[in-house]
C-alpha cells in the first residue's frame, strides 16, 4: 500500500476524529467466519430458515447493520457485513444465535481488474 493510499484510508477516521461532517461512524466492511458443522450439507429450506432468521434481527437492530452476502462451505459460513463497528456484528451474532469465531475488517478487496 502506498503512503498516498494509506492517507486515503485514514481520512474518514481523522474527519470523525475532528468533528467533521461524519457525525456517525463510516459503515466498514467485515467477513465473520461462522463455525457451523454440517453447513454444507444444509437443505435450501434450512438456509432460508436461518436467512429469515438473521433478518428478523436485523430489522430490529437498524439500518446501520447490513448483511451483503454469506458463502456456505464445509463447516463454516463466511459473512459479509457492512456496520460502524465489530460489536454491532458481536451483537447480531449474539441475539441470533449464529456463532461469530473469527470477525475481520476488510481492509480491501481484488478481483482480476485489479491487474489493470
Amino acid at each position: 500500500m502506498t503512503r498516498l493510499s494509506l492517507r486515503l484510508a485514514a481520512l474518514p477516521a481523522l474527519l470523525l476524529v475532528a468533528g467533521g461532517a461524519f457525525a456517525q461512524a463510516t459503515p466498514q466492511r467485515f467477513v465473520i467466519e461462522r463455525d457451523i458443522p454440517g453447513a454444507a450439507k444444509m437443505s435450501p429450506a434450512e438456509l432460508r430458515d436461518a436467512a429469515i432468521k438473521s433478518n428478523g434481527v436485523l430489522r430490529d437492530l437498524g439500518p446501520d447493520i447490513q448483511w451483503v452476502h454469506s458463502y456456505v462451505a464445509g463447516d463454516k459460513i463466511y459473512c459479509v457485513y457492512t456496520a460502524p463497528s465489530e460489536s454491532l456484528i458481536q451483537e447480531h451474532a449474539k441475539r441470533s444465535g449464529f456463532p461469530a469465531n473469527k470477525v475481520t475488517r476488510i481492509a480491501a478487496v481484488i478481483d482480476p481488474t485489479t491487474a489493470r
